[in-house]
């Protein structure tokens, strides 16, 4: 694998406060700016909400690969990302994301080494190790 890659994408604006994002191959997603600022449109995908969901979404797909580079068997695996979004010395910008990763695991397995898997994960997360908002990891594990 090489060790430079380029991700590209685009946003036109539609009308109002609202875009839309393309990249090549991959379908648009209609985006705007959040409702709690003003002309914000509630239901499209805000800058804040894909910003959070990319450390969450990263934190599934890092699990993923080092879960199965260690043969560690689950049954399931969701996560849920709250962000933090509030005005530091006069500028807002997204203070901290907390994630809720829960792991379903079958009964005998080791919850301590799941548990160390996903904090392995988040540890080794390209998207959180690129921000310099605080991430909180709240794990979860359950046998089944």
């Amino acid at each position: 694998m090489e060790d430079i890659h380029y991700y590209e994408t685009t946003v036109d604006w539609k009308s109002g406060r609202i875009g839309e994002i393309s990249a090549p191959g991959f379908n648009n997603v209609e985006v705007a700016t959040p409702p709690e600022f003003k002309n914000g449109v509630a239901g499209i995908w805000s800058p804040e909400h894909l910003f959070v969901a990319s450390a969450n979404i990263c934190l599934m797909t890092t699990f993923l690969a080092i879960a199965e580079n260690s043969k560690v068997e689950f049954k399931s695996y969701t996560s849920k990302a709250v962000g933090k979004l509030e005005k530091v010395d006069g500028k807002f910008m997204m203070s901290e994301i907390e994630l809720f990763p829960r792991v379903v695991v079958p009964a005998g397995a080791d919850i301590e080494r799941v548990k160390r898997i996903v904090e392995k994960a988040e540890a080794n997360c390209l998207i959180s190790n690129s921000m310099k908002t605080q991430i909180k990891l709240n794990i979860e594990i359950i046998t089944v």
